[in-house]
């Protein structure tokens, strides 16, 4: 399977090393997840991990990631 091309911002790497969430991690999350819209962004929650991101053109701007707490 062709690697994403993604593109961290500097909140989502800082965001990503304090919870232990690794770049395969995204990668899975924004291929197989559960997306939805909001405010121009794509919000996907795969497994414990959620990725609020952008895509341009062919590159996958991410934003921030999350662990997905149960409720």
């Amino acid at each position: 399977m062709k690697k994403l091309k993604l593109v961290l911002s500097k909140h989502a790497i800082e965001q990503a090393r304090e919870r232990g969430i690794s770049i395969n991690e995204i990668e899975e999350t924004i291929r197989c997840g559960a997306k939805s819209l909001q405010n121009n962004k794509i919000i996907s929650v795969y497994k414990h991990v959620k990725v609020v991101f952008k895509k341009l053109n062919n590159e996958y701007f991410i934003i921030t990631v999350m662990i997905k707490y149960k409720p």
